[in-house]
């Protein structure tokens, strides 16, 4: 199944199959018929909140969604956790509501990097229903009372309120924009900027979750890995995003590691220079993997090897051994033992990645 998922993937960010492996071309057909009934689905579905007949769930505080129009490796979890951060800064106390895909890999490592503050975290594929339960366990801010971005954080610098209302104050939607039962005040679009839209067309023949007119619903839009892409591609990103709604404002993230964390004691940190001329394999379970090789690289390591699994891949057991094989490859060609760099969801997965003899 999971290379089934590799080859669906390959073909999704592949515009011309002419020259592609005979088991791509053979798959194509039943992707474009199945791409075809997913964007009939969608559009009724669509149709259907905008004509009322599908009741969308007003919340009585302000809902700040973060979304993508394509499969994962957009920078939206980073972002839901920036956005929490600055409403935690503004005092405000935000419940963050995520689906919880794959054993709620995302919602593990948010709870880990906000744990002891007020943050509520509320997981479910029901959304409406989620919020509402966390609203009458916790409460809701009156909203004359709630100090929004625009009088604090964002526009003065000012210091960090250190006392919290229980009251939920903000929410946070991640992975919201195709989530259309909740109503919301601000729509922040993600993009990957190493390849924003694959070859355009929609799942699963393409990575696309909706057309791309949807950018005329977004508020902002936020390319992710900037710093990886040349110049000119960041403007033919930025046109193709003012097609659709000229005044949409355009900014820019990227990914900065600051250091390596031991996986089998998170408080023991590792700096970078540990990667300096080192092979390194790297072992990922997200959506652009790409970017993840190439942070790694920039780093200054040798050789870089890598394993790629599908987005919230869940591991077993035998996927331990294929990364202690390959690593024992790595060791067997360069007379050293290679150092294995994970993503934490790789590590939120497994809880301990269990590779004894190597360095992490």
């Amino acid at each position: 199944m999971e290379k089934l998922r590799k080859v669906v993937k390959e073909i999704a960010y592949t515009r011309d199959h002419t020259n592609s492996p005979a088991l791509h071309r053979s798959l194509v057909p039943f992707l474009i018929f199945a791409s075809s009934l997913y964007g009939v689905a969608l559009h009724i579905r669509r149709s259907l909140y905008r004509s009322s007949f599908f009741h969308q769930h007003r919340l009585p505080v302000p809902v700040i969604s973060v979304g993508n129009l394509s499969w994962g490796g957009n920078g939206k979890t980073p972002m839901v956790e920036y956005i929490t951060q600055l409403l935690l800064d503004s005092g405000i106390s935000p419940l963050i509501l995520t689906r919880g895909y794959a054993g709620g890999d995302e919602a593990k490592m948010l709870e880990r990097h906000l744990q002891g503050g007020p943050t509520k975290i509320g997981v479910g594929p029901n959304r409406a229903a989620t919020a509402a339960s966390c609203f009458e366990k916790y409460g809701c801010a009156n909203p004359s009372s709630i100090r929004t971005f625009f009088d604090r954080s964002l526009l003065h610098e000012t210091a960090k309120v250190e006392t919290f209302s229980q009251e939920i104050g903000a929410v946070v939607l991640d992975d919201g924009m195709q989530h259309w039962s909740l109503s919301r005040d601000l729509e922040i679009v993600m993009l990957n900027g190493l390849n924003p839209w694959g070859n355009g067309n929609l799942v699963p023949l393409g990575p696309l979750r909706e057309p791309l007119p949807a950018l005329d619903r977004a508020d902002i839009a936020v390319v992710h890995h900037v710093d990886l892409i040349p110049e000119q591609s960041l403007r033919d990103i930025e046109k193709t995003i003012h097609g659709f709604k000229n005044s949409i404002p355009v900014f820019y993230s990227k990914m900065v590691p600051k250091y390596l964390v031991d996986v089998k004691n998170d408080r023991s940190h590792v700096a970078l220079e540990a990667l300096h001329d080192a092979t390194v394999l790297c072992v990922s379970a997200i959506g652009s993997a790409d970017a993840f090789v190439k942070n790694i690289e920039m780093v200054g390591a040798r050789f870089v090897d890598r394993l790629d699994f599908s987005d919230h891949y869940l591991f077993e057991a035998q996927d331990v051994e294929t990364m202690r094989r390959r690593a024992k490859g790595l060791e067997n060609r360069s007379d050293h033992k290679p150092i294995i760099v994970v993503t934490e969801k790789v590590k939120t997965s497994f809880c301990l990645l269990l590779l004894p003899g190597g360095r992490y």
